[in-house]
């Protein structure tokens, strides 16, 4: 334990003289936001396949013109700094690659490809805008009111953790449409006729909140199974292995682990007759609270932590500690794990340390993502 604490604060270190002052960030920040806006072309391209039917035919075109410019201007000044600063320009050189090609494929001028919804779609206009929209959140939220001030955002894990982030955003939009048509086919003949007529005629708050239960109640049954249950527990202890817990990190899920919980949360929100407007703003909720309730902030909740579920509530989720293992499973209301015994938030303590006992647990997202199979 002593060796790997160590390793761990002696590569922390190093991570930090590596960054500081040497053009890796502004290179790592061209890259990114030259790869939102080449993203956001693509789309334009091919709106039939690669953007959400239900939000395309609303989308403010002449405002994400401009986005897409302001993403290839930041990205070559981004890009211009880091040549400044550091000695190896590779991320500067790939970064102004990616605008070029942007640039190349319309840039923002691209005009609209066709509407016409194509055989398949992939939701990449939902996961560029989300990753932009989380990012401008929670970066600075993480800089500026760190919890843990000695953990670094560029930690041994980060990489791999933004090979998860991007696949558990685009997931949770994507189960959305998928478990639609499965529901509305296999329940519609349940008689429930006037339950949903009930939920439809409830006002668009009221039905929000009713849904955010619903939806957590039933992830809290099926978190709780992935915890009890030693098979499915293979899978979500890869969540469980994150030692350092900040936005990024909380998507560290398996696939099977999020398809499995996301499907569990919507399929009632389907058959109870939630409206689609309603439904589609949860999938909004869901994203970004999954992703607070991971963060890295100290910022001062008062009695809402009581009401709604905080980063320091599920934080004790992720503790070594094993007595808090099973504690605090839902996403929404803490009063969830009230019901049925597993709440657990003392006072304004926050847990020490973060993670497995198990500290073999496989590095990077290959061997992890494959995990239950070599158990």
């Amino acid at each position: 334990m002593v060796n790997y604490c160590s390793y761990y604060l002696y590569m922390n270190q190093e991570i930090k003289k590596a960054i500081l002052g040497e053009g890796i960030i502004s290179g790592y920040l061209s890259i990114f936001f030259s790869l939102l806006s080449l993203g956001a072309v693509i789309c334009f391209l091919f709106p039939e396949y690669l953007t959400t039917a239900e939000f395309r035919i609303n989308y403010p075109i002449n405002i994400f013109r401009w986005m897409i410019f302001g993403g290839l201007v930041f990205s070559f000044l981004f890009a211009f700094l880091s040549l400044l600063l550091s000695k190896r320009a590779k991320f500067a050189f790939i970064g102004m690659a990616l605008s070029v090609t942007a640039i190349i494929l319309g840039g923002s001028n691209i005009e609209v490809g066709s509407f016409d919804q194509g055989a398949f779609s992939i939701s990449l206009d939902w996961l560029i805008l989300d990753i932009l929209a989380l990012s401008l959140i929670f970066i600075p939220l993480e800089l500026f009111f760190p919890k843990r001030k000695g953990q670094s955002k560029f930690h041994p894990e980060w990489r791999t953790d933004l090979i998860y982030l991007f696949k558990a955003q685009l997931l949770i939009q994507y189960t959305a449409v998928a478990v639609k048509m499965p529901a509305e086919l296999f329940f519609s003949d349940l008689g429930m006729n006037e339950v949903q007529d009930l939920v439809s005629d409830l006002p668009f708050i009221a039905q929000l909140f009713l849904a955010m239960f619903v939806a957590d109640l039933f992830q809290y049954f099926i978190h709780r199974l992935f915890h009890v249950n030693p098979f499915m527990w293979r899978f979500h202890s890869i969540h469980h292995s994150i030692r350092y817990v900040d936005w990024i990190a909380g998507s560290r899920l398996h696939l099977v682990d999020i398809l499995i919980t996301r499907s569990f949360s919507y399929i009632p929100l389907y058959v109870l007759g939630f409206s689609n407007d309603v439904f589609y703003v949860y999938v909004v909720i869901v994203a970004l609270q999954a992703v607070t309730a991971h963060t890295n902030a100290r910022i001062p909740f008062g009695f809402l932590k009581y009401v709604f579920v905080t980063p320091q509530y599920h934080h004790w989720h992720h503790s070594k500690a094993k007595e808090t293992h099973d504690k605090n499973f839902a996403i929404h209301f803490p009063f969830i794990d009230k019901l049925f015994g597993t709440y657990h938030l003392p006072s304004d303590e926050w847990p020490e340390e973060m993670g497995l006992e198990d500290e073999s647990f496989p590095k990077g997202y290959l061997r992890a993502a494959n995990l239950p199979i070599f158990y």
